[in-house]
């Protein structure tokens, strides 16, 4: 079945042949599961981002509490991150990531049987549901440590845009699924709350697949011969200071991460499931486009450049949706933003490893990652008080100022890297 072509002699398979697909040239195919495990998460983190407000709402649960819980999964997942950087340095990233992915699947699985808030409060906190557009969870610095090692220069890049790609691309597969409870319920019958619990086993189901593919991830002969990351040194400085501005964009997203999105769609033109599921699927899909190009974009006007050049329109888009007064016109241009708003994802993730020492990397992500958690862990819970007294446009436009303002104290701190570049 999986039989491909004869190539010098040999048979290649089809995995061989994906393989190629996904890795770029002079990469180590080791890390083509960690590829395979960020499409999975990103199908069920794209759904999840969607499901979340509409079932915490059908469990009886205000604006407000869904901003609570946002808050909490949030939190829980920076703190998580926080450990990888301090301490995982200690252990060889296959038995984290494998840990990691038990985790996904028990938190589906808790989330699914639970109707209390206090209960559900805590799996969001120690779990790794993910209510944002972009990937927060603890999986992130493990994986882009090993990505990192595994090329260098353009192929560094390159790698980091198809590893976002496939999130994007998947996530934006995940959100078309959001649907999938609104059919079953006209199809088989069943109550709206078990539909969505459904979703929420299936959740757990891929955390498990994950699991497994993670067990093909080459493991260290003896755990003492492994090697080992170091905290950060050298870097620190350079290091601290993306933190600081990676946190400021972070809580400025917080404000408008999927699950407030579409709640935000929900009271504001009475959207059904559906459409905000096709919406999100749509502008998952451009998003997906843009990291495909950031690359080529990068490379003709530099990384730093890429960042802010794309974002500061994107967030224009943003704060003149909040007020326009069809829901086409907001379609449009939120429709725009996707595509220029996620185009600096790939880029920032290479320009963190390329300014920090090979040793440093683990940490590095884990310390500019942790900040933009617990950053945008405080601003749902912010956004979700200014629904429930009614300021539907405040998260909208406070999100699009902040992110302009992070744009440009970023390339004023680093637009000489381009220069030197």
């Amino acid at each position: 079945m999986w039989r491909y072509a004869i190539e010098e002699g040999r048979t290649v398979s089809g995995v061989e042949v994906i393989g190629r697909w996904l890795l770029p040239e002079d990469v180590d195919r080791a890390v083509q599961p960690l590829l395979v495990g960020k499409a999975l998460r990103a199908f069920a983190d794209g759904y999840v981002a969607v499901l979340l407000p509409a079932y915490l709402l059908a469990l009886g649960f205000g604006t407000l509490d869904v901003g609570i819980l946002s808050t909490a999964t949030l939190l829980g997942s920076a703190l998580a991150t926080l450990a990888v950087g301090a301490w995982g340095h200690r252990f060889h990233h296959r038995r984290l990531l494998l840990g990691a992915a038990l985790l996904m699947l028990g938190t589906g699985l808790s989330f699914a049987s639970l109707s209390a808030f206090w209960p559900l409060l805590l799996v969001a906190f120690v779990g790794t549901l993910n209510p944002s557009s972009g990937d927060v969870s603890v999986f992130l610095p493990l994986e882009h440590a090993r990505l990192a090692e595994s090329s260098q220069g353009t192929a560094r890049t390159a790698l980091f845009a198809r590893y976002s790609l496939l999130g994007a691309l998947f996530a934006a597969l995940g959100a078309l699924a959001s649907g999938v409870p609104q059919l079953l319920v006209a199809t088989l019958g069943i109550e709206q709350l078990t539909a969505f619990r459904v979703m929420f086993v299936f959740y757990g189901i891929v955390g498990g697949a994950v699991w497994l593919l993670y067990l093909s991830l080459p493991a260290p002969e003896h755990e003492v011969e492994a090697p080992l990351a170091l905290p950060l040194g050298e870097s620190k400085g350079v290091v601290v200071r993306l933190a600081l501005l990676f946190s400021l964009d972070s809580f400025a997203g917080g404000l408008a991460i999927n699950a407030l999105m579409a709640l935000w769609f929900f009271q504001r033109f009475d959207l059904s499931l559906l459409a905000a599921g096709n919406f999100f699927f749509w502008a998952g899909l451009l998003s997906a486009v843009s990291q495909l190009i950031a690359p080529k974009v990068a490379e003709r006007i530099g990384l730093v450049n890429t960042m802010v050049l794309t974002h500061i329109p994107a967030s224009l888009c943003l704060i003149v949706a909040a007020f326009v007064p069809s829901l086409e016109l907001a379609f449009a241009l939120l429709f725009m933003r996707a595509l220029l708003s996620q185009m600096d994802v790939p880029v920032r993730s290479a320009f963190v490893m390329e300014v920090v020492t090979p040793a440093e990397r683990a940490a590095a992500a884990s310390f500019t990652a942790v900040p933009r958690s617990l950053a945008s862990a405080i601003s749902p819970t912010i956004g979700g008080a200014m629904f429930a007294v009614g300021w539907l446009a405040a998260p909208l436009v406070a999100c699009g100022i902040l992110k302009i303002a992070y744009d440009l104290m970023l390339w004023k701190a680093f637009r000489r890297h381009d220069q030197r570049a």
